[in-house]
Formats: C-alpha cells, structure tokens, sequence
C-alpha cells in the first residue's frame, strides 16, 4: 500500500488518508499537473495474491470509472481518471470536503425534517440524473450520501452500481447492497431498478429523520433483518413531520406506486419549504402496517398481505410460506455477506443507547494501550464495521510499528464520537502522528470503536545513523597533520645535523 508522498501515474502526490473500506483506502492527493485537489481510491494490495481476485477487483474498477463516468451532475460525485500502481486499479474522484451522512448521524443523532428533506432533494435529483444515463446505484445508504461543508449534497461510491448495458463482474449470487437499506424486492432475489434506488433513498430520510432505519434496529442477524425487508413490514414515522407523506410513498411494497427521483425531489422540496405534498402524496400508504413489528397470526386467526389487506391464512398454509422466506433468506445470506466485504462492511445504525464521555474515552485509551503487542486484545475493542476489514489484515497493518503512544488525549467531541492524538514509531525509526476521530457503537455492554477517520497525519522521517567511532588523532584537520608531519621531519634533521658535527 502506498504511503504519504508517493506519486502515482506521474502526477497524482498522496497528502493523508481520508478513509478506508473493505476495498482499499482513499487519499487527498494534489493532482500535479491541474494543480487541484483530488480524491484517490487505492485498492488493498492484498488482492494481488490472489490473480483471480485482483483481475475481478481491476475489472470492478474500471466498470465504476466507466459508469461514474456518464455522470455529469452537481449532486454526483465525478470520476476523473483510472489508474495502475502495483498493478491494481486506482480511481482518481472528484475531492469534497465533507462528512458522511453517517457520520453526521452517528455524532448528533437524529436531524430535523426540514434539513432531511434539503439534503433528499440533492440526493433525489443526482438519482434523477444517474437513471436517465441508465445506471442504477444499488447502495444508497448514510455512509454515500456526502454533506459538503457548504451544505452541498453529493451521493458516492458507484463502486457496486449498474448500468443496463454494461457487464456484470459480480460473481452468480452475491446481492448487491446493505440489508438494511435494501427494497424489499431485493431482498426477495429480484433484480435491481432504479425504483430500489429510490426506496433505498427513502429508508436513509427516514434513518436520518427517524434515529434508526425502517425496519427497526432490534434485528440480531442479517437472517431475521432479511426477513423483515422481504415481507415489507417497517415501522410508520413518528418524527417525520412534513416529510411523512413523501416518506411513505418512497418506502411503498410495491415499486409501482413510488415516485420517481424527479417526483420525489419535489415533494422533498416542498417539505423543505414547508409547502404543502403534491395531492398524489397525500394518501395512505397501504404497504404500510400500523404495527412497529411485523403481525404475527394465531392459527386459524386472520393474516395480513403486503398490501396490508386481511385474508384468511390457515396456519397450514402460512407455514410453509414463513420457512420458504427464511429459506430465500438463507441463500441470499452469503451473497450479502460478501458484499458486505467488498463493501466496507454494513452500515452503522445510529445508536439508541447513551454512553458516558468517560466511558468512551477509557475504552479508546485502553485500545491504543493494547498495541502493537496485543493486537488479539485490541481487535475485540473493534465494532463489526471496521472488524469487516478482516483481522489478517488488521495484523500485518500493525506489523510494521514498534510503538503507540497518546499525545493528545481521546476527549469526547459528539454524540458517540472520540477525537485521540497518537504517535506510532515504525521499526525503522519513522514518526507517524495522527489525529484520529472514532466513532463508537454503544449498546449493551462495553461500548466499541466502530469507524476511524484519519483527521490529520505528520511522517517524520528517522533521524540519520551515528557517525563510526573515529580513532586518536583523525578528527584532526589534514593541515594540522601535514604540519606536525613537517615539524617532526624538521626535528629529525636538525638531531642527525648535531650528530654529524660531533662525530
């Protein structure tokens, strides 16, 4: 893997790592020959062990540079160029200083619905323009959806994207996206449209709205949260307010009755505004059940369809139905699972459970007192997100560092957030000081870092080797030797002179 400094292709320098995923890590770099600011995408170089791994991975990417490509929009971020280094695929990306629609969630918790709506309009219309170049995301979640620092909105990370004429390189089975976010068409094995995307879009407005995602954040395993998305049953917003309507329409079962991106970014800017919804989203939302779980039927007793209308469902007959969808479910498990990988892991959920600022801060200050010699130790302090990583890797990243030390103290600056100062010196002597900002994933038990945000980074290169021992009388200057050299020769003379007069 590269480190700060390196030049890639010839002209783009690597400033500071900005982040990293289950795919690679991405740098600010300064783009030499444009004298801009650029964001790059390096893949892990792990991947180049494996031939059939790394071409997938170089075929990935340069299916992503392709589609994001077409992509000619102020709320998309832009791809600029493809590259090689070390023979695997680098993405050179349009830079936005930004945070992460996560990351923001993660700190403050939920937003109000008027600043949901500004940023779903921006997200709605990028997806307006990205199924107009015939190309479906697949992934829209909180961690794509990026918040500039001037409030513009940006949706990244085409990385698992589609367009309708190019070449899938996924391998048979695997299903694109995060569970939690994913329509329940989805989730039932059916191919992806741009009408996913936009429920996709709707389930991230409600987290952000809401403080959880539509289907709770009470499911224990992908199996039960699979299951829920299938069936359709989410939770009906409480704190949604102007953005209800909208929000219903977006999160409807059945993907004929949401709006399009276009539809939808008008309602949201109406919510924004506070005028009111178009009168088409005034209505109730039949696939939506007035329960917070889904219903449950005794034998006998009345079901419920995903439409929401009663029938008659002997439990004879039901059952079969329940153990075919935990069935599908099973299959379609590792599929996510894998992409989960590939993807970075799956999206945190805001967190419903507060921590104490002094518990947090003990628990970050115990990891880093952890390493590097207990690496076991310190990979339990690690949330599911950044363990996604996988602990092999995890371990040769911390091969290289003979020592970690605190130089600023881990000091709580948000809602489940962390910011620690520390220094690793690696065995050749090089400095490493990092600014560090974690979020932490709180719940039952001890809370766990759960991302890591590289805010600053300083190398500073190892002090040069001693100078050899030097013998008595070679730190004098060769003048002074030449002289003493001179005098002892004058010396000699004058003595056997002497001897020759007295002889």
């Amino acid at each position: 893997m590269s480190e700060v400094g390196t030049l890639l292709a010839g002209r783009y320098r690597l400033e500071r790592r900005l982040g990293s995923g289950g795919m690679g890590v991405v740098w600010l770099a300064t783009d030499e020959r444009l004298q801009r600011q650029v964001a790059v995408k390096e893949l892990h170089a792990v991947l180049g062990a494996d031939p059939a791994a790394a071409e997938e991975a170089r075929q990935r990417a340069m299916r992503e540079g392709r589609i994001a490509g077409r992509l000619n929009h102020p709320n998309a971020i832009a791809v600029h160029d493809v590259t090689e280094q070390d023979g695997l695929p680098v993405l050179v990306m349009e830079y936005l200083p930004s945070r992460s629609l996560a990351d923001v969630l993660n700190e403050q918790g939920p937003m109000a619905p008027e600043v949901v709506a500004r940023i779903g309009a921006q997200a709605a219309a990028a997806l307006a323009a990205a199924h107009e170049a015939g190309v479906v995301h697949r992934d829209i979640k909180p961690a794509n959806v990026l918040i500039g620092e001037d409030g513009t909105v940006k949706i990244t990370d085409f990385g698992i994207s589609h367009a309708a004429d190019d070449i899938s390189v996924t391998k048979t089975g695997v299903l694109s996206g995060t569970p939690a976010f994913l329509a329940p068409e989805i989730a039932r094995g059916q191919a992806p449209t741009p009408s996913s995307d936009v429920y996709s879009l709707g389930s991230t407005l409600y987290t952000a709205v809401e403080g959880e995602p539509p289907f709770g954040a009470d499911a224990e395993n992908s199996i039960a949260l699979l299951h829920q998305v299938a069936a359709g049953t989410i939770r009906r917003p409480r704190s949604a307010g102007p953005l209800t309507a909208v929000l219903n329409r977006m999160l409807e079962a059945d993907p004929a009755r949401r709006p399009a991106p276009a539809q939808a970014r008008e309602a949201l800017q109406a919510a924004a505004s506070g005028r009111p919804p178009a009168d088409d989203l005034t209505q109730p939302m039949a696939a939506i059940p007035p329960e917070t779980t889904a219903p449950t039927a005794a034998a006998g007793s009345q079901g419920t369809r995903l439409d929401n209308q009663p029938v008659e469902q002997p439990a004879r007959r039901r059952k079969p139905a329940v153990v075919a969808g935990v069935a599908a479910a099973v299959v379609l498990i590792a599929g996510i699972l894998l992409v989960s990988l590939l993807t970075g892991g799956q999206e945190q959920r805001p967190n419903r459970v507060a921590a104490t600022p002094a518990e947090m801060e003990r628990v970050v200050a115990d990891y880093y007192a952890l390493l590097p010699e207990h690496t076991g130790n310190a990979w339990n302090h690690l949330g599911p997100q950044l363990q996604a990583e996988g602990r092999a890797r995890y371990d040769s990243a911390w091969e290289p560092v003979r020592s970690v030390s605190i130089y600023s103290e881990p000091t709580t600056t948000g809602r489940n957030t962390v910011q620690v100062g520390v220094e690793l010196v690696l065995q050749d002597g090089t400095r490493v000081r990092e600014l560090h900002r974690l979020g932490m994933l709180v719940g039952r038990g001890t809370p766990r870092i759960n991302t890591d945000g590289v805010l600053s980074s300083e190398t500073t290169a190892p002090p040069p080797p001693p100078a050899p021992p030097q013998r008595e009388g070679d730190d004098e200057p060769e003048e002074k030797k030449d002289e003493e050299k001179g005098k002892g020769n004058s010396e000699r003379k004058g003595e056997e002179d002497k001897k020759g007069e007295n002889g």
